[in-house]
């Protein structure tokens, strides 16, 4: 019987173990998530901000903008799995801000990766067609109906409901819960770039972030052996892929 006691309780911290999407990828992703939006930042802060001037940015220098824009995209790409991790830490002490929190701002990075698809057309137009072209084209379907602008307000809103709940529930102090917040104010839209605050408050977002990522990757054991060498095989495999794709640009469009 005591047998049976000890298997449901080990059975059972097994599973309460476990958690989406579990210390390494999130530590990693509160790392480099951060870090990728930062660089972006940097990369375009000597264009100004506006559609006009960015696509004239990237007709003088396609390569800087590809990479700032890139930069941009992976970092809200690779950003949301660590959010997800501090949804876990606040929503022990507080679910309800958690919850909210976590909803409303994965679902700013969403759509801040749907104006990333805007943004790759439009200079996509300045290649085939042309910069003036490209301009007119942006301008005259600037304001043009599409389904996430209405989410705009939640997107922002997510950043301080995090804010809040990161600071009640003790997993971030108040400087870097208030750097948290300070994302509320990170410019929303197509072809936007790098505005003077904006390096500032992407900053704020490393300051609050990057030490909680390397507290949690440190909080535990090293990898296992089995985990490393699927790590290695995917890094290899997407590698192989993208060389392939920069090889032979035919192959993508199978």
């Amino acid at each position: 019987m005591n047998h049976n006691i000890q298997e449901t309780s080990s059975h059972e911290r097994d599973q309460t173990a476990f958690w989406f999407p579990g210390r390494w990828i999130g530590g990693l992703s509160l790392l480099i998530g951060p870090l990728l939006l930062l660089a972006a930042a940097l990369l375009r802060i000597q264009f100004h901000y506006f559609y006009d001037a960015q696509l004239a940015a990237y007709a003088d220098h396609p390569v800087l903008i590809t990479a700032a824009y890139s930069c941009f995209v992976l970092g809200c790409l690779f950003l949301w799995p660590g959010i997800i991790t501090l949804v876990r830490f606040i929503g022990m002490k507080h679910p309800a801000l958690a919850i909210w929190g976590g909803m409303f701002t994965i679902l700013g990075l969403i759509g801040r990766v749907f104006h990333g698809g805007i943004d790759h057309m439009a200079f996509q137009l300045v290649n085939v067609q042309s910069l003036v072209l490209a301009d007119k084209a942006v301008n005259d379907s600037y304001h043009a109906f599409h389904i996430v602008r209405y989410f705009n307000g939640m997107m922002m809103f997510g950043w301080i409901l995090l804010a809040i709940g990161a600071y009640r529930s003790r997993t971030l102090g108040l400087i870097r819960s208030t750097a948290l917040a300070s994302m509320f104010f990170l410019p929303l839209g197509t072809l936007k770039g790098t505005r003077f605050e904006s390096t500032f408050l992407i900053l704020g977002l490393c300051i609050a972030l990057v030490p909680l990522g390397v507290k949690v990757l440190r909080d535990g054991p090293p990898p296992s052996r089995k985990a490393i060498i699927w790590t290695i095989v995917c890094v290899v495999v997407e590698s192989v892929f993208l060389i392939l794709s920069i090889l032979f640009p035919e192959f993508m469009r199978r």
